[in-house]
Formats: structure tokens, sequence, C-alpha cells
């Protein structure tokens, strides 16, 4: 028998191309195509965004309502769209960004509810030169799925057949409704104003704004004139944890996953009610309280900080907005005087505006805050180590960890957060905390975006990056490097409260942070640092309330310590008298 090598290499190369697409057939559940398109009833002229696909088996909620970081998390794939025209059929299927699934190819077969929507965005012609397309915020805290102007389907039930080709076709025919007005009370007003200095840097009108909680006897004492309490924090709706009526008899008590306690909404009236007559007791300190509104297009709020991709905000809060509510409230007005505190994002930032504006802050309470040394970057450290998803070692992939309970289990890893956010929005547009820290304190790269600090597919941690981090935003070795400048200034004013099992791992960098303090000299820093004993996120410095009861007290826990500072601190001539009453 002749040999033929030619017909024999044919035959081999045959066998391998259909043994290939057998396995990735094999290895595919399925061959959905998602199919989106909205009216021109609806909008008439073309978009930009971020288009999203949800695809739950719970049919008790919208899909849009789904999504989160922890184990109960159902389906998102996500592709940018630009010029996106009424009438037009944008096609999602294998090539789109998925969590916690990569691929829509990998969804089993079964039956499930699927929804659309586009997360619009906004062309930016920043003063920097760059063209940006963001979601700027509406008042809705940057929450892309409640954004108003936002378009979305309604659910619809599918079945997967695995195998079988098929085109789901979604319409966007619903558009979210504008945030309602917030109604101002005897206690509580709400101010807005047009910031001149972010509207320069963003090329159109910015406003920020704050809910301001004023004393009882405001009015009768018109002579009077009041210290200011900033309480940082995420986006407000008026003044956490105060009511101003009794709690709602008929109200359906509820259980708190985060705090395992049945009823935590009763707690949460009742506290807020027992607050709002803590206020007007005749005996009580008469303070301003503000919550500040400075949302964004990358996130609910700004960290209060001056930005290269945000722009001026801590400058634009410090010297626009607090003058503007000084002089509407009768603030006093000098820096002995103003006291910042918060949890959490508000924590970082109390410290931050206390470091950053240590003359016009005469104390800060940081509770839980987020990461302020970066060799402690929740459980990365920026500087040294190659990877943020993984720890280094030449063959084995150790996941690092990004969320806890007070147990120490895991619920999800820092992999799995950020492969989220890159479902959500590239560029850092998708809303979420890694995406706001890098928009914060990120240079900006040659697209005008934020430069990111490790690769979100991979986790490779770009180390240039994290040196500019260090000497922008890197508080602890900030306060290490101008300590001969910042240590008069800062003396007695910095206080830290963190959980021991905090469950962003956040009191690993309080560890460092308070290391370097309690070795100050010329001054001694004279303040102080506390943990609470396996305490979870966000503990704040209460020794005998759990976390989901002193959550509660932040504007009212901290004014002894306050009162104490100013009597301390105050100079010679100030007013300490027309605001006692």
């Amino acid at each position: 028998m002749k040999f033929n090598s030619g017909k024999l290499l044919l035959l081999l190369i045959s066998v391998l191309f259909f043994s290939n697409l057998i396995f990735t057939q094999n290895k595919k559940q399925n061959n959905i195509i998602f199919s989106i398109s909205f009216p021109e009833e609806l909008y008439k002229g073309p978009i930009d965004g971020r288009v999203l696909v949800m695809v739950s088996n719970d049919s008790t909620k919208e899909p849009r309502f789904q999504i989160s970081e922890d184990q109960q998390t159902q389906l998102v794939f996500g592709i940018d769209v630009n010029n996106f025209k009424p009438g037009e059929k944008i096609l999602i299927g294998e090539d789109a960004t998925g969590y916690p699934l990569e691929t829509i190819s990998d969804i089993p077969a079964g039956t499930y509810w699927v929804q659309a929507l586009i997360n619009k965005y906004e062309t930016f012609n920043r003063a920097d030169g760059h063209l940006l397309k963001l979601p700027m915020d509406d008042w809705e805290g940057q929450h892309w799925n409640i954004s108003p102007g936002n378009f979305y389907s309604s659910p619809v039930e599918i079945k997967i057949v695995r195998g079988k080709k098929d085109i789901v076709e979604l319409k966007l025919e619903k558009i979210i409704p504008p945030v309602k007005e917030f109604k101002e009370t005897k206690y509580i007003k709400h101010i807005r104003i047009r910031s001149e200095l972010l509207s320069k840097f963003w090329g159109r009108d910015m406003y920020i704004g704050a809910y301001v909680l004023i004393p009882y006897g405001f009015d009768e004492h018109p002579e009077a004139h009041y210290p200011l309490m900033v309480n940082h924090g995420h986006f407000p709706f008026g003044i956490f944890a105060f009511r101003e009526t009794p709690p709602d008899a008929d109200l359906k008590p509820e259980y708190s996953e985060r705090f395992r306690m049945e009823g935590y909404n009763k707690i949460v009236q009742e506290y807020s009610y027992e607050n709002y007559k803590s206020w007007i007791d005749p005996d009580f300190p008469r303070f301003l309280v503000i919550e500040i509104e400075h949302s964004n297009p990358y996130y609910d709020d700004s960290y209060a900080v001056n930005s290269e991709n945000l722009g001026p905000y801590g400058d634009a809060i410090n010297y626009e907005l607090i003058p503007f509510i000084e002089k509407k409230f009768r603030g006093i007005g000098e820096g002995w005087a103003r006291f910042t505190y918060g949890g959490s994002t508000g924590g970082w930032e109390a410290l931050a505006t206390q470091i950053f504006y240590p003359d016009m802050y005469n104390g800060c309470f940081a509770a839980c805050p987020d990461p302020i040394d970066f060799q402690a970057y929740t459980v990365v450290n920026i500087y040294n180590d190659k990877n943020a998803y993984y720890l280094d070692s030449p063959w084995l992939k150790t996941h690092r960890p990004g969320k806890r309970n007070y147990l120490g289990h895991v619920s999800s890893t820092l992999k799995s957060m950020n492969q989220l956010e890159m479902v959500l929005g590239s560029k850092s547009r998708s809303g979420g905390q890694w995406d706001i820290w890098q928009a914060v304190f990120s240079p900006s790269g040659t697209d005008g975006y934020p430069q990111p600090i490790w690769n979100k597919k991979t986790g490779e941690i770009d180390h240039k990056v994290a040196q500019y981090w260090k000497e922008h935003f890197d508080l602890t070795y900030i306060m290490k490097r101008d300590w001969k400048i910042l240590g008069p200034k800062l003396k007695g004013k910095i206080n830290i409260y963190c959980g021991s099992m905090d469950s962003y791992y956040l009191n690993n960098a309080v560890y460092l942070t308070e290391e370097f303090l309690k070795n100050t000299k010329d001054p001694y820093y004279d303040g102080e640092v506390t943990y609470g004993n396996r305490a979870e996120h966000c503990w704040n410095g209460d020794p005998d309330l759990p976390n989901a009861i002193s959550r509660l007290r932040y504007n009212i826990m901290y004014l002894p310590k306050i009162l104490e500072q100013i009597n301390k601190t105050a100079p010679e001539g100030a007013d300490l008298e027309s605001w006692i009453y």
C-alpha cells in the first residue's frame, strides 16, 4: 500500500479542527444573544452609555435590584455603546463582560427573568482639554439602577436550552423618573449652590449642597452664632437618624441581614426620634450639623479633596459651601469652632479634611476609615505587592479576600468585587468603591480617564501610579513627611476608631497609622486610636453599644469630646456664650 503523506496531513488537520469545534461547543452552555433597542417616542436622539443585561433565577423582584458583591447576586453583562440610535438593535453576546459568570454562553440551561438597562453618559468638555463621557449623578447618589433618565425594559421570562441558538429581544421602553424633592422640616434645611470652582473644571454648571440640622431655639435667638459639625459620608437624603415624629405604630418589623437583628427598621425609627428629643432638650448643646451633597460623575461623593480627575472638591466644600452655610445659618465661622466626623468613606474624609485643611478644623473623629495607609490598601500593599488579586507565588493562586464577617468568613474576593465594577463600567465609570478610589487618587491618563492602579482583569499593580497615590493621598505617609509643619496644627485633633474585624479589613491601615501617631514627637499627636473587639464595619468608638445602634448616634456621641476640645483650645475673646442657652 502506497503511503500518501499529504492525505494523512489533511486528515489529521480535519480531525483536530472538528475535535476543537466539538470541545468548544461542549464547553459552551448556550448560544443566546440579547438584542437591545429603544423607541423614538422614548428619546429622539442618539445616546452614549453602558448597556447592561441582568439575568436572574429569582422572580421576587426586578433583576436590576439583584446585583451585588455578595453571595445573593444574580448575573449581569455589560458593553459600552456610542451613538446608540432609536430603533437600532445592539447585540449582546459572548463578547460582553460578565459577572459573576464571565460570558453569556456560560449560563446553564434553565428558566430565567431577564432585564436590560442603559446607564446614560453625558459628554464633558473638561478644563484640562479632555472630552469625557461619564454618567452624571442626578441627585440619586450615583446608583445606575435608579438613576433618573436611564432607560430600562420590563423583566421577561426566558428558557435557555443547552446548545440551542436564540435571540432574545429586549426593548428599553421605560425611563426612571426624577428624584422627589426633599421637604424641609422645622429643623432640617436643604441648600444647594452652584460651585464656581467645579463648574470651571467640568465645563458645565456643577452644584454642591448640604442638609443642615439647625439648633433648637434658632429663630428665638437671632444673636446666637453656632459651632459647626460636618458629618461626612455618602450621598445623604436628609439628616441621618433624625426624626421629628414618633415611630410609625403600624410599621411591619423587618430583619436586618447586615446586623443580624430582628425589627431593625423599628429600632432605627425609635432611635431617630430619641435623637430628635435630645436635640430639643433645653440642656442639650447647640450646634449646626451638616451632611454634604457632593455626588459627581464618578461616585456618590467626592472624598472631599482636590483631585486630578474629579476637580477641586476640597476647595469647593471648604471655601465655597462651608462659608455660605455659616453665613446663612449663623455659624461662628472660625477654625476652633469647626469639627469633622464620619464613618467609612466619611471616616477617610474626616481625617483627610483635617490634614489638608488643618487650620480650618479643631478636631476629627474618623470611624472605620477607608484605607488611610496604602501599605494596607485593605489587604494589598500597593508599593510592594505585584498583584492585587493573588498572593505573590510562583505557582499557587491564592485569592486575596475582599469582605468578611466577624468570624472571618469571606463572602467576596478582591477579584470578584473588581470584576463586578468592570462589568458595570469601563474606565472607572462603574460608580463602585474601587473605581472611585482610583478616580480620586490617580492621575489622569492620556485619554483623560483615571490611570488604573491595577489591571482590572489580571490584578497586576502599576507601581508608578502607586507612587502618585503615595505622594498625594496616602494620609499616613503625608503626615510622616510633613509632621514638622502639620504636627503643631494637628495636636489633639486626630481621633480614629475601627473594629478589629472590620468587614473590609480597614483596621489593617489603622494599625499602621496608630504606630506612627503613637511615636510622634515635637509634638506628640495627643489624640486617640481605639478598636472595637471583633467589631465589623463600621465601629465608631462606642464601647457599650453594637454597631447597629452606635451608627445611629453620630450627631450626638462625639459632643462631649468636642465641647472639651472647644473649652481647651478656644482663643481669648472667642464666642463661648451666645450659643449656650
